[in-house]
């Protein structure tokens, strides 16, 4: 397969007062397309860090982003925002819905910025909100919603482009353990169905059985990888 992602010798580094904190340190990876690839390691590995720079949300110290073949470093901001909004979904710990939206209009939110044409939102939200099992919640607002319907509604959200890979960091970390099953499960279907590829972080040791692959970080460095 194809190499979809590929991270070349990428560094990250934030100046901290007079101290330099190395948050990934010459981490190289390739994920092809249609895997199901998890990020684990304790907090401050530079697991988050990764995913945001391979999203375009954040840009390296040094080192190559290539996406579909095109390099991120080399885009200017708003080249990266076209990049983000046709090849990437998000899936946040925290759901990162709008409170005042319904779950239909939350979704529906991302294709207004991507000049997808109006008569087709509505319908495709439709379609992504029943196809996350929530076909009749399209009117309800997140206050009204469960976390992990809320989660959910972020999922279809995230589709709302249909981009071809799917970043989700922490997506289970809100949720009960049952509730973080179901979320998983969806997951595992978008990619096993649909074909989609999903990076996703976590701290649960139990999410290595659903995917493709597991990468070990620690200290800003890879440190191992487990299929």
């Amino acid at each position: 397969m194809d190499a979809l992602i590929e991270v070349d010798d990428l560094h990250r580094h934030f100046a901290m007062g007079d101290q330099t904190v190395r948050a990934l340190d010459g981490v190289s990876v390739s994920v092809a397309a249609g895997e199901f690839v998890a990020m684990m390691g304790p907090s401050g590995s530079g697991k988050s860090t990764l995913l945001y720079l391979v999203g375009g949300l954040d840009r390296p110290t040094s080192g190559a982003i290539r996406i579909n073949g095109q390099e991120l470093s080399a885009l200017s901001d708003e080249a990266l925002a076209e990049v983000r909004s046709r090849e990437v979904g998000f899936v946040f710990q925290s759901f990162h819905l709008v409170p005042t939206m319904t779950a239909l209009q939350n979704v529906v939110f991302p294709m207004v910025f991507a000049r997808v044409p109006a008569a087709q939102r509505e319908p495709r939200a439709r379609e992504l909100l029943h196809l996350v099992g929530l076909g009749d919640r399209v009117d309800h607002r997140p206050t009204e919603l469960s976390g992990g319907q809320q989660q959910r509604v972020a999922i279809a959200r995230a589709l709302a482009n249909d981009p071809p890979i799917l970043l989700a960091d922490e997506p289970t970390g809100n949720l009960d353990s049952r509730t973080g099953e179901e979320i998983m499960a969806l997951l595992v279907r978008l990619n096993r169905e649909a074909g989609r590829t999903i990076l996703i972080v976590s701290h649960d040791p139990s999410v290595g059985d659903d995917v493709t692959r597991t990468l070990h970080l620690r200290d800003g460095h890879l440190v191992g990888e487990a299929a």
